[in-house]
């Protein structure tokens, strides 16, 4: 024997004779918050604040100011790649 019920309902009666709890306003609290740290997250990527970021004084104190915090990071990288290649001996 086989029997077929059909039910014709929306899901929001589905879930209200189900006995399940109503999500919508969760899931809406959700999407807010998430719609707001992409939005921070996007204003990091601003371009001027990545550099501000990458070359210390860049911005701030002109383009000289962090060419030379860019020199002076290659000439501290260098030295270190030298004293290593020397086996962690200094030069003199």
């Amino acid at each position: 024997m086989k029997i077929k019920i059909d039910i014709d309902c929306s899901p929001q009666e589905a879930r209200a004779f189900m006995g399940l709890p109503e999500v919508a306003p969760l899931q809406d609290a959700m999407m807010k918050e998430l719609e707001k740290r992409l939005q921070d997250g996007l204003k990091s990527m601003d371009p001027e604040a990545l550099f501000k970021a990458w070359l210390p004084g860049g911005a701030a104190g002109g383009l000289s100011g962090g060419l030379q915090g860019w020199e002076d990071f290659q000439r501290q990288f260098w030295s270190q790649m030298g004293s290593a290649a020397r086996g962690g001996k200094s030069k003199e």
